[in-house]
């Protein structure tokens, strides 16, 4: 019995440093975010009061809301399965014998290490109407210019081309990882019966890439809900909420209209929504993952 209470101890001790942080960092914050979305907002003449769920009807009934909504799902669908597909052809580019390949990787990886706000300003030259590059191989070739962050059709797709450019090579460093762990001796054996490059990869290495695949995705998912500083430098949502996402929205509304319990009502349901993605991609794909 007391070597059983020494093991309790000895288990809670282990278990403390992480549960303090969540508690602090994750826990406590929650909490607070969906009891301050209970209340309404609150003047110098008119302070807080309790509004139960108005705040969220209210959200239902936000035609930007649901704007904003449907532009971060775009948004999800043009990054996610693009920035993974791309990392992944890299990665195996890269992981060849390739000359030059440490050279090659670096390029690869360059944009990743760039900060948010510095990547945005590089892509700023290519978009500007007339002077950015864009506009000039356009006249190079005989076509006009084009204002891609100022015309509600384009500025949502640039921002996405922007994202994949910063994450592919991110997301390629996980799968050269994985790659590079997968045992030489599998490829001779798919060599000696006869397995093609397609045959290779389809049935043996795509396999064995589930686990950072899935790994990849449930990041990806996270970072597309995430993205505020590159609309902060190139549209700041515009066109009329063309390229306004959800986090953006949650900035927007806290600190430019002092909407906090408002805020806090779209924080909470980003939240809820990630959490519930979250677990239908891990026990959706857990079925189909080879864990070695």
């Amino acid at each position: 019995m007391p070597r059983l209470k020494t093991t309790t101890l000895y288990g809670w001790l282990l278990f403390a440093p992480a549960g303090v942080m969540l508690t602090l960092f994750a826990f406590s914050p929650t909490i607070a975010t969906f009891w301050q979305s209970l209340f309404s907002r609150g003047t110098a003449r008119r302070p807080s009061q309790f509004i139960g769920l108005d705040n969220y009807e209210a959200m239902l009934a936000d035609p930007i809301f649901w704007q904003v909504a449907k532009n971060s799902l775009w948004y999800a669908v043009g990054t996610i399965p693009t920035s993974i597909a791309i990392a992944l052809g890299m990665a195996l580019w890269v992981n060849s014998k390739l000359p030059a390949r440490t050279l090659v990787r670096m390029a690869y990886f360059t944009p990743t290490i760039l900060p948010m706000i510095a990547a945005a300003n590089i892509w700023l030259f290519f978009y500007t109407p007339n002077i950015g590059l864009l506009d000039q191989m356009g006249r190079a070739l005989g076509l006009g210019g084009h204002n891609w962050l100022g015309d509600p059709s384009t500025a949502l797709g640039a921002i996405i081309v922007t994202t994949v450019w910063k994450e592919a090579g991110f997301f390629m460093i996980f799968y050269l990882a994985a790659l590079q762990t997968i045992p030489p001796d599998l490829k001779d054996a798919a060599a000696i019966e006869g397995a093609g490059r397609w045959t290779w990869f389809r049935r043996v290495v795509f396999p064995l890439l589930m686990p950072t695949t899935l790994f990849v995705l449930v990041n990806a998912m996270i970072n597309s809900v995430k993205l505020i500083d590159h609309l902060f430098i190139l549209t700041k949502g515009g066109p009329s909420n063309a390229s306004k996402l959800l986090l953006y929205y949650v900035y927007e509304t806290a600190f430019s209209y002092f909407d906090q319990p408002y805020a806090a009502t779209l924080t909470v349901v980003i939240l809820l929504t990630l959490g519930l993605l979250a677990v239908v991609q891990v026990r959706g794909l857990d079925r189909r993952i080879h864990y070695r």
